[in-house]
């Protein structure tokens, strides 16, 4: 049995990784904070603030989620050190650290020098997240010592999206599916995550998942 960890399991994306992983049978421990829970009952709770993690807190398990999201200007640049402070206390270890990343750091050209958020048409409100997340899969990058995997989802993340059962993966550059569309639900995405885990295809990778 596999046992995985998922930090910021609260939250929507972090809901969906901890139900899946539960009903594959995973044993699921969700990290949060404050008053937050998990809300299934075949995970564990443990609250305590990512920042505050240890070595020691993480110890035996298999893989660990980050799900971890800020959305305000103050807190973009936590996207960088949340992620500095896993690997930090992950490093040497054969824990593998799972991403929940974003589009905007995707290719749209072979010679791999124009990202998705480099684009006229990308939206500017968007711009300073994908910086930052970019900035993090960079930072990611620079780590022998980590069997990281960044995971970035489709154009269209749909929060509230049905459980289709089915996506299309990729690797570092923006693709579409047959009807023109990068889009897919939480619910998908999380599917593709926990099948990483159990396929091991992607260690000091990053990969994309669209759905079909």
């Amino acid at each position: 049995m596999k046992k995985v960890a998922i930090v910021c399991a609260a939250g929507k994306q972090g809901t969906c990784l901890v139900n899946e992983a539960a009903a594959r049978g995973y044993d699921v421990t969700g990290f949060v904070r404050g008053n937050d829970k998990v809300t299934n009952p075949k995970a564990k709770t443990i609250v305590k603030d990512l920042f505050d993690l240890t070595r020691e807190d993480l110890a035996g398990f298999d893989a660990v989620i980050d799900a971890f999201g800020a959305w305000t200007p103050e807190t973009l640049p936590l996207h960088r050190t949340s992620l500095k402070h896993l690997c930090d206390i992950l490093s040497g270890t054969d824990i593998r650290l799972l991403v929940v990343g974003g589009a905007g750091s995707l290719y749209v050209n072979p010679e791999h020098t124009v990202q998705v958020k480099d684009l006229e048409s990308f939206p500017d409100m968007f711009k300073p997240l994908a910086d930052m997340q970019g900035a993090a899969l960079d930072d990611l990058r620079k780590r022998s010592d980590v069997n990281w995997t960044f995971l970035s989802p489709a154009g269209d993340f749909v929060a509230d999206g049905e459980r289709t059962g089915e996506y299309l993966l990729g690797g570092e550059e923006y693709f579409v599916n047959d009807k023109g569309e990068s889009r897919i639900s939480y619910a998908d995405y999380a599917i593709a995550m926990i099948d990483e885990i159990e396929n091991e295809n992607n260690i000091q990778k990053r990969f994309s998942v669209i759905g079909k």
